[in-house]
């Protein structure tokens, strides 16, 4: 998996885990202190977050930081 590959995957993750909350792209931006463009481009894979970015995503969906990161992957 290349560098794009997992931004998208992360970002599909990120999309998953908000709509589970029942909470819209604009609403999780709010929560954390993010244009709502950068939730925008975070979710499409357009941008590589910081582990803090995951952090923050995580404490305002009320999850854990490393479920963010639990997708499966091709072995290559």
């Amino acid at each position: 998996m290349d560098k794009k590959e997992f931004q998208i995957e992360i970002g599909k993750k990120i999309r998953q885990l908000r709509e589970k909350k029942n909470i819209s792209q604009v609403e999780l931006a709010a929560l954390c202190n993010f244009e709502k463009s950068n939730m925008s481009r975070l979710e499409a894979g357009n941008t590589n977050p910081t582990a803090h970015t995951l952090h923050i995503i995580a404490q305002k969906l009320e999850i854990e930081t490393f479920e963010i990161l639990k997708f499966k992957t091709l072995p290559e």
